[in-house]
């Protein structure tokens, strides 16, 4: 069985292996973790696009890519539209402090999956109404078959709601899957503008 560390042993090892470290690379390391903070901030709603922007001026730029892609990696396909908003900022915020800043493409790749994630979203709220109004319509629509211990099956009756998760669950797989791939697809495209 392997061994558990404490989240003092873990700190402890991650000190040791700074102290192992060149000049130049406990530079970097301390940039690496003053982005993530100020990442952090920025996931929390707590900077805006101007105060990230600021922040992160002064930074080399190998490092603005990757604080380009840790935002990135962040993004999902059912976020709210506030939450992907906050990190297209963001994207957009560090873009213009590159050396050749190309904001035109970047912003077209963040608004094509601003595009996917609400053509998603809409999908699931349209599939919600039309499946609730079709079963509140048609109560053979809460019957599901039940097996008793004897082998024989009957129909139950299902509430609304029941009947809802019943059927929705397979419509919401294919959906994401479906979205899924093509946000996989653009998020790919933007990662290459950063690299």
């Amino acid at each position: 069985m392997g061994e558990v560390k404490s989240a003092f042993e873990k700190a402890m090892e991650k000190v040791r292996d700074v102290e192992d470290l060149t000049p130049e690379e406990k530079e970097k390391f301390r940039e690496q973790e003053k982005i993530k903070a100020v990442l952090g901030e920025l996931f929390r709603g707590e900077l805006t696009r101007d105060g990230l922007w600021e922040r992160l001026k002064a930074t080399r730029p190998s490092l603005l890519k990757e604080a380009q892609m840790n935002i990135v990696d962040s993004l999902r396909l059912g976020s709210l539209p506030e939450e992907f908003n906050l990190r297209k900022d963001g994207i957009l915020a560090i873009e213009v402090l590159k050396e050749s800043p190309d904001a035109a493409k970047v912003e077209d790749l963040l608004n094509t999956i601003g595009k996917i994630q609400k053509q998603y979203n809409d999908g699931i709220e349209q599939a919600v109404r039309d499946l609730r109004t079709a079963i509140e319509e048609n109560p053979q629509m809460r019957m599901s078959p039940v097996q008793t211990p004897d082998g024989r099956v009957v129909h139950a009756s299902l509430t609304v709601e029941e009947a809802m998760q019943e059927r929705l669950s397979e419509f919401l797989a294919q959906h994401e899957k479906q979205f899924e791939r093509l946000f996989s697809q653009t998020v790919s495209k933007l990662k290459q503008e950063f690299k």
